[in-house]
């Protein structure tokens, strides 16, 4: 089992590493002193789950938490208690209250053992599935994960979407947002029907589209409502006259 931890406190972390140093099948593969760095470090480092600080600087645990890659497991490690019910709606396996004995950690690691087995992953991908295509459908609304919660973001707002990886963000004339998908995965969804790819990095709500000029070798530029201007390729040049 691999382990990212994070805590903003440094005797905090040396007693995590230390009792986490005497279970066998755990390795500690990274570790974080802030939310931030917590963050990115778990989009660069292959970890089965991250136990997590819930007072920290830059962000919070539970912001971290709301923005993990999909698939990576949280165990809350805070002094405070007051934080449980938000930290089990962002499906936390446990939350472990400081001071911890080596006794429970065992059981929380037991937990996350559990909740790692390929039958409960399975299981976990189905729900997670499920519970998004409660949320997605909401009429003329892109829901992002934003500081720990979701937020209502009306698509005819959004100008353009361009990839990012894994991610994709989502421009609007005031304001960007960063969710967690595919730009195909955003593009197949039913509430995209009103975006269309126009080069192999960005896709454009062509109700913004206010001018399309030429520029050369079959491709072009857009320009939408904001300002903003989009290359378009020659590839998608016939589908976005076409529509």
């Amino acid at each position: 089992m691999k382990l990212l931890i994070a805590d903003d406190e440094p005797p905090a972390l040396l007693k995590l590493r230390r009792f986490l140093a005497d279970i066998a099948d755990v390795d500690v593969v990274a570790e974080a002193g802030d939310g931030a760095s917590a963050l990115q470090i778990s989009r660069d480092v292959a970890a089965d789950a991250i136990l997590l600080d819930i007072q920290m600087p830059l962000l919070s645990g539970l912001e971290v938490a709301a923005a993990l890659p999909d698939g990576m497991l949280v165990v809350f490690v805070t002094a405070y208690d007051e934080h449980a019910v938000r930290a089990f709606e962002l499906n936390a396996v446990d939350y472990l209250l400081k001071p911890y004995t080596r006794e429970r950690l065992l059981a929380c690691i037991e937990r996350l053992r559990e909740r790692l087995r390929p039958e409960a992953r399975e299981q976990q991908r189905v729900g997670l599935i499920g519970a998004l295509h409660q949320i997605q459908p909401i009429a003329g609304h892109w829901m992002v994960p934003h500081r720990g919660a979701l937020q209502r973001v009306p698509l005819a707002e959004i100008e353009c979407v361009e990839s990012a990886d894994n991610y994709v963000e989502l421009h609007t004339a005031a304001k960007s947002w960063l969710d967690r998908i595919t730009l195909a995965a955003f593009l197949a969804h039913p509430a995209a029907s009103g975006f269309l790819r126009v080069h192999r990095s960005h896709a454009v709500n062509l109700d913004r589209v206010v001018r399309i000029e030429p520029i050369g070798k079959g491709d072009a530029e857009l320009t939408l409502a904001s300002g903003r201007i989009v290359r378009v390729s020659r590839r998608y040049r016939d589908a976005l006259l076409k529509r």
